[in-house]
Formats: C-alpha cells, sequence, structure tokens
C-alpha cells in the first residue's frame, strides 16, 4: 500500500476516479493516458461549461470549427459533431477498462442540450440520437434529475441508453433518480428485454458549502455538503439492500452507482482535497478535477470509509437546521442554479463557435 499514490489506493478500494474534465488536447495527447496509468483514472465525464472552456481557451478547435462551418453545420450540430469527437477517441482509451470490469467502469459521458431542461420527450430523442452518433458502448448520456428529466431518465433507460442522472443535490432527488432507472429497468424485463443497462446518479457536493458560506457561522463552514452526501450514501446502500432491488439484481440488472460530483474544494482555507478525502466509499464513483486529481495523487491520504448508516449525518444536518438552513428548498434552489448555469455556458458556448466559425484562419483564437 505504501508503494501507490492516494489515487491507486482509493482505486483499490473500490472506489472509481473519473477526470472531470475534457480538452482535445487532453485525449490527443499522452496526458490522459498517463493519468489512466498512474493515477488509475478509469473514466471521464463532460458538461458544457467544461467545453464552453475547453474551446474558449484552446485555438486547438479553431481549424476544426471552421471546416464543419465550411459544410454548412453550425449551433448545436456542429458542437456535437466536436463533442463526440473528442470522447469517442476519450472512450476507446478507456475501453479496455470497460472490457475488463464488464461493464461497471469505463465510461464517457456527454450531455444532452440544457435547452432541452423542460423538453421530457425532447431529451429522450436527443438521449437516443446521441448514444446511437457515438457508436461507443461506453458512453453515458447525461441528463439532469429535474422535474422533466425524472421521466426522460426511464425512458432513455427502458429504450437501451446508459444514462448519468446529473445535478442530484439531495438524497431526496437521487431517490428520485434511481427510482426512474428501476422503472426502466423493470419495463425492460417486463418486455423480455436484456436488463443490463449501466446507469450512475451524480450527486453534487462542494456546491452546497459554498451557498452557505456567509449564512452559517464559521465552525459550520465545509460540513454541509459532505453530510448531504453522507445521507445519500445511506440512502444508497439502503436502496441496494432493498426488495425491490434485490428482486431486479437477481433478474441481471446491475445497481445504477453513485457517483460524487463537484468534488474541487472551492474555500482556500481548507485542504485541497477535502472531498475526496472525506467521501472515500467502495462502489462509488468520485468525478475529480484535474487540479485535484493532481494534488490528491501528491498528497492526499485515504483515511476513513464512508459509513454505510450515515454516521453522523442526520446530527450535522440537525445543525443546519437549527442554524436557519432549509436542506430541501435550498437543494432545489441549487438544482435550478445549476440548470441556470449550464444554459449560460450553453449560450456562451453556441456565440463562442459562431463566431471561430466565421472568423478567418489566420486570425488569433485563443
Amino acid at each position: 500500500m505504501n508503494t501507490t499514490n492516494a489515487a491507486q489506493q482509493l482505486h483499490d478500494l473500490g472506489q472509481s476516479l473519473w477526470l472531470d474534465n475534457i480538452t482535445r488536447a487532453l485525449v490527443t495527447s499522452s496526458t490522459l493516458g498517463r493519468y489512466i496509468n498512474d493515477f488509475s483514472v478509469t473514466g471521464l465525464t463532460s458538461n458544457p461549461t467544461i467545453f464552453e472552456q475547453a474551446i474558449k481557451s484552446a485555438g486547438i478547435y479553431d481549424d476544426a470549427i471552421r471546416k464543419k462551418a465550411d459544410e454548412g453545420k453550425s449551433g448545436e450540430a456542429l458542437f456535437f459533431e466536436l463533442a463526440l469527437e473528442d470522447l469517442t477517441r476519450a472512450a476507446d482509451l478507456f475501453r479496455p477498462v470497460h472490457d475488463a470490469t464488464d461493464g461497471v467502469d469505463g465510461w464517457v459521458s456527454l450531455e444532452v442540450s440544457p435547452l432541452l431542461a423542460d423538453d421530457t420527450a425532447g431529451t429522450v430523442k436527443a438521449a437516443v440520437r446521441l448514444y446511437a452518433h457515438a457508436r461507443r458502448p461506453n458512453l453515458f448520456i447525461k441528463i439532469p434529475g429535474t422535474r422533466a428529466g425524472i421521466p426522460a431518465i426511464e425512458e432513455a433507460i427502458f429504450a437501451g441508453v446508459p444514462i448519468n442522472v446529473t445535478l442530484l443535490f439531495s438524497s431526496g432527488q437521487y431517490i428520485a433518480a434511481a427510482e426512474a432507472y428501476m422503472r426502466g429497468i423493470e419495463r425492460r424485463i417486463a418486455a423480455g428485454l436484456d436488463p443490463t443497462v449501466a446507469s450512475v446518479a451524480s450527486v453534487f457536493v462542494s456546491r452546497w458549502d459554498v451557498a452557505v458560506k456567509d449564512k452559517v457561522p464559521d465552525g459550520f463552514r465545509n460540513r454541509l455538503g459532505i453530510a448531504i452526501a453522507m445521507r445519500a450514501y445511506k440512502a444508497y446502500r439502503d436502496l441496494l439492500a432493498s426488495r425491490r432491488w434485490l428482486k431486479l439484481a437477481a433478474a441481471g440488472a446491475r445497481p445504477q452507482r453513485l457517483l460524487w460530483a463537484s468534488t474541487g474544494t472551492k474555500d482556500p482555507a481548507v485542504s485541497d482535497v477535502l472531498y475526496i478525502e472525506a467521501l472515500a466509499a467502495p462502489d462509488t464513483i468520485n468525478t475529480i478535477p484535474e487540479k485535484t486529481l493532481l494534488a490528491f495523487a501528491e498528497h492526499g491520504k485515504v483515511k476513513n470509509v464512508l459509513p454505510a448508516d450515515g454516521g453522523d449525518a442526520e446530527a450535522v444536518l440537525a445543525e443546519f437546521t437549527r442554524a436557519g438552513i432549509d436542506n430541501e428548498a435550498l437543494a432545489l434552489d441549487l438544482q435550478c442554479q445549476g440548470t441556470e448555469a449550464f444554459d449560460k455556458s450553453w449560450g456562451d458556448l453556441m456565440s463562442r463557435i459562431a463566431s471561430k466559425s466565421k472568423a478567418p484562419a489566420h486570425a488569433d483564437q485563443a
């Protein structure tokens, strides 16, 4: 154990580390391969903000954008071609992991357009189309766990599309996503279809602490997100032990794995690996920002494992309630804010692509 870095130790514990980043340079250079080999990275995720930043800051996309524009492509269609070029390359790098784990690990993720957040039918149609277009078995389509997203998740799973449920902020929202997944699997079984359709449920952590940092005493800071995650982990473990799930498992279904998202530390006053160390747990995934991954491999430590019974989560959450924090209301607010943030990034992304589409080849696009 002492000869391995902390990232490899988490992998040995049974937690998957997925990189929370995607850029063309990452997948065309040796960098991603090095992360796979040195830090046991076994997947990656993307979202509109990640792609907007990548295209904004890197001229590596410019020629491809202009070429596609010259072919008559624009807007969302042009973007999804770019994104799938990157993600299929990444999927191919992770394919050995995917095959070795019989499809449990080795995934990459692509988000549907945030403009479909309130459109259930449109979300399902987009998920089916994007997954088919990628022609990779290890591509998750990301659907938000919103009011319109929950029925879309069920329909997409029934259609056989692997789904990464995103923008979950509470155990209640997680359970709704898990139940949508199970309904989709139950319908497949009833229809005589293969019950093996992969899914993960992404619970966002650090945004809780950012939201309350100026609303609670100093002693409460950076404690809420971890307590929310611990409560969600208990719900996850309880669900996997439930009669309903055991019946599905007996029929050949696989668990929808719990994933920790938004795990980069936002407060410079605390450890840069706070959430990685706190959320170590087998049979889960942590999507980790690149900077945090490097920091954790260098000086992180695998200490305690999350307790399956939730530990002191309820006691901590009760303290926040007494301090005036309404967790259920805040979970809804955070989900709405997350949707709005992706909407803004999407708008910026479309504007960026339009600008680069029209720019002359010799212009400085950085």
